[in-house]
């Protein structure tokens, strides 16, 4: 037991009991009021620390903290990680407790409703066997996604005002809203986050880091028909959802998420909604080649153009918006950066290891507006449900990964 051990236990489940859950369909900014709660908690926290240039923008809910440099060598870093909690499961109300030395059985997260989390489910569970597990009571998520990496880097910063005599150069901090609903950090502003470089904490399994993602990009498909009734729609009918079918059925069968692993790309099908006269179809594409990526797309602008020639043109309409883009193309134009990374996570003994990621991350939208931005997870489990939990010891292996990364910065030549 480091002397991490109690104050990252004790920061997680305070955050954790702090309802922060996001809203797809919301157009707020952020997306539900209540993920200021923990950005004021966060603010005052920071001030209370020691921090420099602490500042709560209350109009985006982005909190930022830095501390000044005390080695004139080495350069700048920078941490990004997300308040608010996914939608997937209730965050309300959220009942942390902590079973210590876990045995590797079955655990009994809430007698009375009979919920019970068994490694013949979560397998994962055995990985931990003699650790300290933070768990919910079985009816909500825990937050650990990503409360975890909230109170790790809170937790450095503290001990890194106490030790002065440790060397650094300047750190940057910043704690975004609704990353579970495709907030991408938006609104961080890079001018005042100040640091060129940063880290975003976010994911499971610790040790891992990120440097590849997805491309990523929503098709929004609109299709008019015409609607007469039916026993003169001879020669005159367009039904709108017909059409929709042909258009799907143009798609590669197998190109599915459920047909495809690794970098394998995809359509998937987000939505089909629609009558006689109007149907629409939202379809998001994924690849991680980007020519691949370009390929797909264009893909459903033929499908389009095809349809339109045999219904009629107008018929068929379509609007591509991209999501982000993978974070690679940026990263390796920083080639340090997953070293350096690599390094801290081997001095706590760890093994780093990587897998392309089948999906986004703040970082893949940071990287492309110019502040490159890979990610090492956050060490959580079982993440958006009630199933989720954090070991304590993956919250202090972090604080020390982060520490070790510190100092590698302070002494680099980069």
């Amino acid at each position: 037991m480091t002397e991490f051990y109690e104050q990252v236990k004790e920061r997680l489940m305070r955050y954790a009991r702090i309802n922060t859950e996001s809203n797809p369909h919301s157009t707020s900014v952020p997306t539900t009021s209540c993920q200021h709660d923990l950005a004021k908690v966060i603010y005052e926290e920071l001030q209370k620390i020691g921090a420099t240039n602490v500042y709560y923008d209350k109009d985006t809910c982005v909190v930022y903290g830095s501390l000044e440099a005390n080695v004139k060598t080495g350069r700048a870093i920078g941490f990004v990680t997300h308040m608010d909690t996914a939608p997937d499961a209730s965050g309300k109300d959220v009942k942390p407790w902590v079973l210590e030395n876990y045995d590797g059985k079955d655990i009994v997260l809430n007698a009375e409703k009979d919920i019970v989390m068994s490694p013949s489910v979560f397998p994962n569970l055995k990985q931990y066997i003699g650790q300290d597990l933070v768990l919910t009571d079985g009816t909500t998520l825990l937050g650990g996604d990503d409360k975890a990496s909230i109170a790790a880097i809170m937790t450095l910063l503290e001990y890194l005002v106490k030790h002065p005599e440790i060397k650094h150069n300047f750190i940057s901090v910043a704690f975004t809203p609704d990353e579970e609903v495709s907030g991408l950090a938006k609104d961080l502003d890079l001018e005042r986050f100040k640091s060129p470089i940063a880290y975003t904490l976010d994911g499971d399994h610790l040790g891992y880091y990120m440097d590849e993602t997805f491309n990523a990009s929503l098709s929004t498909i609109e299709i008019h028909g015409i609607s007469v009734h039916t026993a003169t729609a001879k020669g005159i009918m367009k039904n709108a959802v017909d059409i929709g079918n042909a258009f799907l059925n143009k798609l590669p069968a197998l190109e599915k998420p459920q047909y495809t692993q690794g970098r394998e790309g995809f359509y998937h099908v987000v939505s089909f909604n629609g009558d006689c006269e109007y149907a629409k179809i939202e379809i998001n594409v994924r690849d991680h080649d980007s020519l691949q990526f370009d390929i797909r797309n264009n893909t459903l602008k033929m499908i389009v153009d095809m349809l339109n020639k045999e219904y009629g043109q107008g018929t068929v309409n379509i609007t591509q918006r991209i999501q982000y883009r993978n974070l690679k193309e940026v990263i390796d134009q920083v080639p340090f950066m997953i070293p350096y990374l690599k390094q801290a996570i081997e001095s706590v003994g760890l093994t780093p290891q990587t897998e392309p990621f089948r999906g986004g991350t703040d970082g893949s939208a940071l990287s492309h507006r110019g502040l490159p931005c890979p990610n090492l997870s956050a060490g959580y489990e079982n993440a958006h449900g009630r199933f989720e939990y954090v070991p304590i010891q993956s919250m202090e292996k972090n604080v020390e990964i982060l520490l070790n990364l510190i100092d590698i910065y302070a002494k680099c030549d980069c």
